[in-house]
């Protein structure tokens, strides 16, 4: 009977073993689309319109949406890579958006 224990035991933590990287690489393989549309992108400062930049705002805001203002300078968009700073932002100082979260010049 102790036999028969064990190899159930062992069945069972095999089987467990073999669901762990299953899931495992299932998680992997549905992050890696995110990961490669990301390569493609960059944060653009000044370009999100009020309510509707993507994630982390800076002080006073908690995620996406929560821009208080157009072109809120520490509120940031994905755009494709290499366009951000061809993309108009009225309250910058470059007028156009920029890598970084920067202070808003007043008009």
């Amino acid at each position: 009977m102790s036999n028969t224990i064990t190899r159930r035991n062992a069945a069972r933590i095999a089987s467990g073993t073999a669901l762990a990287f299953a899931m495992g690489a299932a998680l992997t393989l549905a992050a890696s689309p995110a990961a490669a549309q990301m390569a493609d992108k960059e944060k653009c400062f000044g370009v999100a319109l009020k309510g509707k930049n993507d994630c982390a705002a800076g002080p006073g805001t908690t995620c996406a949406g929560t821009s208080k203002m157009d072109h809120q300078g520490n509120a940031w968009s994905l755009v494709p890579k290499g366009s951000c700073e061809k993309t108009a932002s009225p309250t910058s100082s470059t007028g156009f958006g920029q890598l970084a979260a920067f202070k808003e010049k007043m008009s």
